[in-house]
């Protein structure tokens, strides 16, 4: 096992900047999950760990080892891709050994490395399938497969439960976080789901536009993100939003008005919507029309119109009816305050 280190990493391609110079350091055994929208630069920064594209500047290190010119084949790791990238000729036994040719082991360790990957992911009595005869689970835990019989310093995953329907991206988000706890291999996942880099990652990467924006454990960046674009793109239902302004120390946004953090200037208070209580309470009141309740069992996502625009919250009460006019309020220590620059302002 082996950690990671990147230091002042940059890709252009052409006149496109692709990565800006990025700082990150992955401790060994740590699940790292980049996350970000579509073209936000973690799949590139992906294949440049993995030696699929060459970094423009910058350096990659291995476990204390400079990767950054190396061959994919010499960095000892092991990439699980979107698409599975089985070969269709090959059995499910063929594909997991195929890995191995390159390590030009003799027919007995082979053999030995396949049924122990193999009993591990439960693909025993699928050894002797091909691709077609597998559903899309079943492709996927081969192509995991087929990266741990190499036996990797670093596993790399792009994306690779994107193919996959809900029922089976849930499952299958618990069977490799389960094989990480189980394993210990320092692993970068690439993903733009924001549920899926939650439940998985012991460390999150969040980038937008070729940059890194912050970095830290999931829980820390939900609850206390220090960019406005941060807290949008973590959690569902998504935050509420309402820019305003502050003057004289008093934030003003439409007829909401209460305390600001700042004398004067542009701000966006945000409120997570279950950090919204039905009721009166002691603290920001807003008032607003039911449009949408959505019963999920245990709690309601409550889609409220107001004067400010759309407010959401979510409550295991039991919420009125669709029309009528609710109160809601939330804590002033739940409110969270972004300057015009999107950065988060501690009140």
């Amino acid at each position: 096992m082996s950690g990671i280190r990147i230091a002042n990493l940059e890709k252009r391609f052409g006149q496109v900047q692709a990565l800006y110079p990025s700082n990150l350091e992955i401790a060994e055994g740590e699940l790292c999950v980049f996350v970000g929208p579509s073209g936000c630069g973690k799949t590139t920064f992906l294949r440049m760990i993995a030696g699929l594209e060459e970094a423009t500047e910058g350096e990659i290190f291995i476990d204390n080892q400079e990767v950054t010119w190396m061959e994919p084949k010499k960095r000892q790791v092991a990439m699980v891709f979107q698409n599975y990238a089985l070969y269709p000729h090959l059995t499910v036994q063929g594909n997991l050994e195929y890995p191995l040719n390159i390590l030009r082991l003799n027919k007995e360790a082979k053999a030995r490395r396949v049924r122990q990957v193999a009993g591990l992911l439960e693909i025993e009595k699928l050894l002797q399938r091909k691709p077609a005869q597998l559903s899309g689970g079943q492709r996927q835990r081969v192509a995991i497969g087929r990266a741990l019989v190499r036996e990797p310093k670093v596993f790399l995953f792009d994306e690779p439960l994107s193919n996959l329907d809900a029922r089976l991206r849930e499952q299958m988000r618990l069977e490799i976080r389960q094989l990480h706890l189980r394993l210990k291999r320092t692993s970068v996942y690439v993903t733009h789901d924001q549920h899926e880099a939650m439940t998985l990652g012991d460390k999150l990467v969040v980038m937008n536009q070729g940059r890194i924006l912050e970095i830290g454990p999931p829980l820390e960046l939900y609850r206390n993100p220090q960019t406005l674009f941060t807290a949008k793109f973590l959690g569902h239902p998504p935050i509420n939003l309402f820019p305003g302004e502050a003057r004289e120390g008093v934030f003003q946004a439409g007829p909401l008005q209460c305390q600001a953090p700042i004398h004067s200037g542009p701000l966006t208070l945000a409120i997570r919507p279950e950090d919204l209580t039905l009721g009166q309470g002691p603290g920001l009141q807003l008032q607003g029309r039911a449009q949408l309740i959505e019963h999920l069992g245990r709690e309601a996502y409550v889609t409220l119109a107001t004067d400010l625009g759309t407010l959401r919250l979510v409550t295991a009460e039991e919420p009125a009816q669709v029309g009528e006019n609710l109160s809601v309020w939330a804590a002033e220590n739940k409110i969270l305050w972004f300057n015009d620059q999107e950065q988060r302002i501690i009140s």
